[in-house]
C-alpha cells in the first residue's frame, strides 16, 4: 500500500502491477533526486520535457469536465487544470529561469518521443474511452508523484539539491489535492461500476489503461538520465 490513503480505485489498480509501479517509483531517475546524485542535466532536461508534458496533461484534465456526470466531477477536473498550469508549472519555469531557459522556451520545446507516446496515449484515453477511462490513464502521474514526494521527503539526503522539488510533491497543498482526487475517483467508479468494481467486466480495461501509464511514466524517468548524455 501506499504511505497516504488515495483511496481505494488506486490501491486496487496500484496492487495490479506492482513491478511496474516499484519500476516507476523507485527509478534510477527518482533515487538520484532522493541522494542528490541526479546530473543537473538530466533534471533540466526533464523539467523541460515535464512542463511540456504539462501542457498537454492539463488538456487531457480538461477533457474530464467534458466526460464528467456530476458537478464535483467536474469541478474536481477544473481544480486539476489550475493546479498544474497556474502553480505546478511555475515550479519548471523558476528553476529554468535560474539557468538562463525562459518560459517561452519552455513551451516551445521539441517533444522527445516518450513525452509523445504518453501525452497521446493519456489523450487518446479520454478521447476514445469514458471519465474512468481518463482518470485511471492520469492516476499514476498524480498520484505516483504523491508517493515518491512523500518517501523521499522522509528519506531524502539532507542536502539533496533537490529539496524544493519534493517538498512541492511532499506538501500539504499537493498531499490534500491528492486525497480529494483520490475520493472523487472512487465515487466516480462506484457511481458507475458499483461497490465491487474489480469484479466488473470493465476493470480489466481500466487496469490495462492504468498499467500502461505507469510503464509510460518510467520511460519518462529513463528519457530524463539521457539528458545527461
Amino acid at each position: 500500500m501506499s504511505a497516504r490513503d488515495y483511496g481505494r480505485s488506486f490501491a486496487l489498480w496500484r496492487a495490479g502491477c506492482e513491478d511496474d509501479w516499484h519500476t516507476y517509483t523507485h527509478h534510477a531517475f527518482v533515487e538520484g533526486l532522493r541522494d542528490g546524485t541526479l546530473p543537473r542535466a538530466s533534471f533540466l532536461h526533464y523539467l523541460i520535457q515535464d512542463y511540456v508534458f504539462l501542457t498537454h496533461f492539463s488538456r487531457a484534465w480538461s477533457m474530464g469536465v467534458v466526460k464528467a456526470e456530476t458537478l464535483d466531477e467536474m469541478k474536481a477536473c477544473a481544480a486539476s487544470v489550475n493546479g498544474f498550469v497556474n502553480h505546478e508549472m511555475a515550479l519548471h519555469v523558476q528553476t529554468c529561469a535560474g539557468e538562463g531557459i525562459d518560459e517561452q522556451t519552455l513551451f516551445n520545446a521539441a517533444e522527445e518521443f516518450e513525452n509523445l507516446a504518453y501525452t497521446r496515449y493519456v489523450m487518446d484515453a479520454g478521447l476514445q474511452g469514458d471519465f474512468l477511462d481518463l482518470m485511471a490513464a492520469l492516476a499514476p502521474c498524480c498520484f505516483g508523484y504523491a508517493e515518491i514526494g512523500t518517501r523521499l521527503g522522509k528519506d531524502a539526503a539532507p542536502d539533496t539539491p533537490y529539496r524544493a522539488w519534493i517538498d512541492t510533491y511532499d506538501g500539504a497543498d499537493y498531499q490534500d489535492a491528492m486525497t480529494r482526487l483520490g475520493q472523487m475517483i472512487d465515487a466516480a467508479v462506484l457511481r458507475r461500476l458499483g461497490p465491487s468494481p474489480e469484479t466488473s467486466p470493465r476493470w480489466p480495461g481500466l487496469q490495462k489503461r492504468f498499467t500502461t501509464a505507469t510503464q509510460l511514466e518510467a520511460a519518462f524517468w529513463g528519457m530524463g538520465l539521457r539528458g545527461a548524455a
